[in-house]
């Protein structure tokens, strides 16, 4: 369905260009298509780097490590998905994930985190919108995809936005859970 959106939306930019005189329309349609593919070909790298150590990791037990380290603070926030070993792992690792920046590794275990807390029951129906919330403002701490896109777009330093990142999602993060908090008290 999206490639006859994107088609009949070419063909419309086409058509109305050379409705305006615009004869060399087509030619940058080709030139902007070009331009995507170069882009997205040079994000490949960098997210394949990074998606590798986080299999790594996973690999090399370190996710256990985090998964530890992270018990505490993630336990407090969700004590009943923290009890159940299968949704906890998914959980930590798509936290992780997210502090690395890796969006798009975070997903599958994001998927594999709610699925298991819908398994769970009424009792993590709670967590399961908390879980949202943290995974929407993900604080960062390493912008790996930012980054990338960054350096794909030629920047000289491509970390230099790193102390707007890590206080702009702190923000986010911690005004989303005082915001669920405070929701949760209305609508128990």
């Amino acid at each position: 369905m999206l490639s006859y959106a994107l088609t009949a939306l070419y063909l419309a930019g086409i058509l109305a260009a050379a409705a305006g005189g615009n004869a060399d329309a087509g030619g940058a349609v080709m030139e902007g298509a070009e331009k995507a593919v170069e882009f997205c070909l040079a994000l490949v790298g960098p997210l394949c780097l990074w998606s590798g150590a986080l299999e790594l990791l996973e690999r090399c037990g370190g996710s256990a490590v985090l998964s530890r380290a992270l018990r505490p603070a993630l336990g407090r926030l969700f004590p009943v998905s923290a009890a159940d070993r299968e949704a906890f792992s998914a959980l930590t690792e798509n936290v992780s994930a997210n502090l690395l920046g890796l969006g798009n590794a975070a997903t599958p275990a994001g998927i594999r985190a709610v699925r298991r807390m819908g398994e769970l029951g009424a009792g993590a129906a709670d967590e399961l919108g908390l879980f949202v919330v943290l995974n929407t403002a993900s604080l960062q701490l390493l912008p790996t995809t930012i980054a990338a896109l960054r350096a794909a777009a030629g920047a000289a330093a491509p970390f230099d936005i790193l102390p707007a990142v890590l206080a702009s999602s702190l923000f986010s993060v911690s005004a989303g859970l005082l915001a669920a908090a405070l929701l949760r008290r209305v609508w128990p």
